[in-house]
């Protein structure tokens, strides 16, 4: 019986979704001892990127931000993952939303922190704008 090799999903997803996890420490804090809205707005900039980058496999850069919520705090000490999704791809740009849970690592409560969107523009080495391929491509194999 033949049987198929298992996919490695790390390795041969050649999806543009973004997902990481950081931990928010007492430099990214403002006064109140919550992370700082422009720390929040770099981290969620940074997840659009890869995500934009992982569907156009080229050189970005961000036009637009867009329609950011912050709607509940994050505290020192807590976790923030950030998970990135391109909704729409147009002939140079790409639209991406970005969502933040925060958790509590002693409890687990997560809960929903900041939302937004965010326009990125696929550029050539001259910062010009390209056409992003209609079809997304497929990860070279190491």
């Amino acid at each position: 019986m033949h049987t198929a090799p298992k996919r490695d999903p790390l390795i041969n997803d050649a999806s543009s979704d973004t997902r990481f996890v950081e931990m928010i420490f007492p430099e990214q804090a403002n006064h109140y001892g919550t992370l700082f809205g422009g720390t929040a707005l770099s981290l969620m900039g940074k997840a659009a990127f890869v995500a934009a980058s992982r569907r156009a496999r080229c050189a970005v850069v961000m036009a637009a931000s867009d329609k950011v919520e912050f709607h509940s705090p994050v505290a020192v000490g807590q976790l923030v993952e950030l998970a990135a999704h391109v909704t729409r791809v147009g002939r140079t740009s790409m639209t991406v939303d970005v969502a933040v849970i925060v958790e509590t690592l002693t409890t687990g409560e997560r809960r929903p922190a900041m939302r937004g969107q965010f326009e990125m523009v696929a550029v050539d080495a001259g910062g010009g704008p390209v056409p992003i391929d209609p079809q997304p491509r497929s990860p070279q194999k190491a």
